[in-house]
């Protein structure tokens, strides 16, 4: 069984008489990036009475010093590349369900993605999220490996990942033969009777084969699996266990630890039928859950997006969040006319500003922007990344891929953001701990400003 309802119900009700004492001992353990169990999950989540408090200010605080122990400073930028929005699913939450007649649908040609993928390049991007809508006639695997083949021929972009529905081994295998890196399927919901209802119709229905797909994945080859649970359409409590112990079902079964663990929270769509959020995730609760994704799963990358506003996602890399998209578009063709078409899109979002506002404001902040792309294309992957990701070698590795890829940046791509940046790279390269590493980083630097590129460890 991959999710047992029952235990983790159980688990919430015993945590309940859990005591501060409890969170502090738990806390401790966190520090030694062995990740948590269920059973230490569950009283963090149970911290109801101390909200707003030192206790937990501490969780936040603790998170953070995972977070940073593990990655260092850097933290990754991406942007989502959204294939189509014609789908055959009718959740009940998302602008791309069948029967929403409000919808503009759209399927980008192999030619308008790649057009895409060019706008997004000059825009400074080099990792992408491709999205397609489950539509077998429309984004089917064919289609998903035209487009794949063709960004990886006609642009720079270096390392593409894959939001898409659940699907054979044998068209996974394909995917990750075309070289997708991270394999992402979120599961919505871990409540079953909240599943049901949410979907009521469509090839997404089917709970059991949307929860079994990173099993699928794994016997197709990917290694890196990205899951998440859509906060508010059940008890944020119930949801963010339920990946967590999703998380562990991996690990016990495969040794591979989720790559990337999503939060995303339910935001207005057009054409919706939910009117208002079934179960609320107030901002702080959400600074909480990014903090116990990282405590528990200390390696994995924790990705919050921009249904999120810029002061939350500012709050959020201070506890325990390591990815970030910026200047995203939620619906087909959103970049090349750079305008938002609400109407088309899966959801609205909060966060407008650019990527070079957003790296900007991630530098000033005091953390490392990082575009890179190496550990997939040199195989620091899987269990091999984690392991090294534990040991706390993997961010010497992410210090210097994110000082070189910046410096691409500045070069190619940047505005306003030039003189933040170089500065950031020299607080940077002032801080590593390795004087090898750091020379051996200059004398790249010195490579890329004479025009050399895509230099990486």
């Amino acid at each position: 069984m991959i999710i047992d309802k029952e235990k983790i119900q159980t688990l919430l009700l015993n945590a309940e008489s859990s005591s501060g004492a409890d969170v502090s001992s738990i806390l401790k353990k966190a520090l030694d990036l062995k990740g948590l169990s269920l059973e230490d999950v569950a009283v963090l989540l149970n911290i109801g009475a101390y909200r707003h408090t030192p206790l937990q200010n501490k969780i936040l605080e603790t998170a953070g010093q995972v977070k940073e122990e593990v990655f260092g400073k850097r933290i990754v930028l991406f942007a989502p590349l959204y294939l189509s929005n014609e789908c055959v699913n009718n959740c009940l939450y998302c602008g791309f369900r069948v029967e929403n007649k409000k919808a503009v649908r759209k399927t980008l040609t192999v030619e308008n993605v790649v057009t895409e993928a060019k706008a997004l390049e000059a825009k400074g991007y080099k990792r992408l999220l491709l999205v397609a809508a489950e539509n077998p006639a429309r984004s089917n695997v064919d289609y998903i490996l035209d487009a794949i083949n063709a960004i990886y021929k006609e642009t720079g972009i270096r390392i593409l990942h894959l939001n898409a529905a659940p699907m054979p081994v044998k068209d996974l295998r394909r995917l990750k033969d075309a070289g997708i890196g991270v394999f992402q399927v979120f599961q919505e919901t871990y409540h079953p009777g909240t599943y049901e209802k949410m979907h009521p119709s469509g090839n997404k229905r089917d709970y059991e084969h949307r929860l079994s797909v990173m099993d699928s994945a794994i016997e197709a080859g990917f290694d890196d699996l990205g899951i998440g649970a859509l906060l508010g359409l059940y008890d944020w409590r119930f949801d963010v266990l339920a990946t967590i112990s999703h998380a562990h079902y991996l690990k016990d079964r495969y040794g591979i630890w989720p790559h990337t663990i999503s939060v995303p929270r339910l935001r207005p769509a057009s054409g919706s039928q939910l009117t208002e959020t079934p179960y609320p995730v107030p901002d702080e609760e959400f600074k909480l859950i990014v903090a116990i994704y990282r405590l528990a799963v200390p390696t994995a990358g924790v990705v919050v997006s921009t249904r999120e506003s810029a002061e939350l996602r500012r709050d959020v890399l201070a506890t325990g969040a390591s990815q970030i998209s910026a200047g995203s578009k939620t619906e087909p063709g959103g970049y090349k006319e750079n305008e938002e078409h609400y109407e088309a899109a899966q959801f609205g979002i909060d966060d407008h500003r650019s990527l070079d506002e957003v790296i900007e404001d991630v530098a000033r902040l005091g953390y490392m922007p990082s575009l890179c792309t190496s550990c997939y294309r040199v195989g620091r992957t899987g269990k091999n990344f984690h392991e090294m990701a534990f040991s706390g070698d993997l961010k010497d590795y992410c210090s210097a891929n994110a000082v070189l890829t910046l410096k691409e940046y500045i070069l190619d791509s940047a505005n306003g953001s030039k003189y933040t940046c170089e500065e950031a790279i020299k607080k940077e390269l002032g801080g590593m701990r390795d004087e090898n590493l750091r020379y051996g980083v200059e004398e790249r630097l010195i490579r890329i400003e004479a025009g050399e590129r895509d230099i990486f460890y």
